[in-house]
């Protein structure tokens, strides 16, 4: 799993009090940094790798500035050129929210999808999804 704290924003609160919805896929972007990082170590926008194809989201509770939230990522499931990632989000020891989203290693090159290598299959399969928390 992999793991990541964040600070909410007052400019992510919105008129009701709680953190706007718009701001949750965009915290579970975050939480993919490391992933990101396999694909595309240099960072790269001209090498980048992972464009998405579906994301979504079950919002369970409220979220609230003042309070950390930690986003958690598993791999729930690797194919050839695609994965499948389980995400959630907690806020003070509550599931907040939850997405699967799915991502295909592309070459913007070639406007193609790749295998995905076998040193980065091997290093998603070490954060598999096992109902850790």
């Amino acid at each position: 799993m992999y793991k990541k704290i964040i600070e909410p924003r007052v400019s992510e609160t919105d008129g009701v009090g709680h953190i706007n919805n718009t701001t949750i896929p965009v915290w579970f972007e975050a939480g993919r940094n490391d992933i990101f990082k396999l694909f595309t170590p240099d960072a790269s926008f001209v090498n980048w790798k992972m464009i998405i194809l579906n994301m979504n989201v079950d919002y369970l509770k409220q979220i609230y500035f003042g309070r950390a939230v930690e986003i958690y990522v598993w791999v729930k499931k690797i194919g050839n050129s695609s994965l499948v990632l389980y995400e959630e989000i907690h806020q003070d020891g509550q599931i907040c929210a939850k997405d699967t989203v799915t991502y295909v290693n592309f070459n913007l090159k070639t406007q193609k999808s790749e295998p995905i290598p076998d040193e980065i299959r091997s290093a998603l399969e070490l954060h598999y999804y096992h109902n850790e928390i």
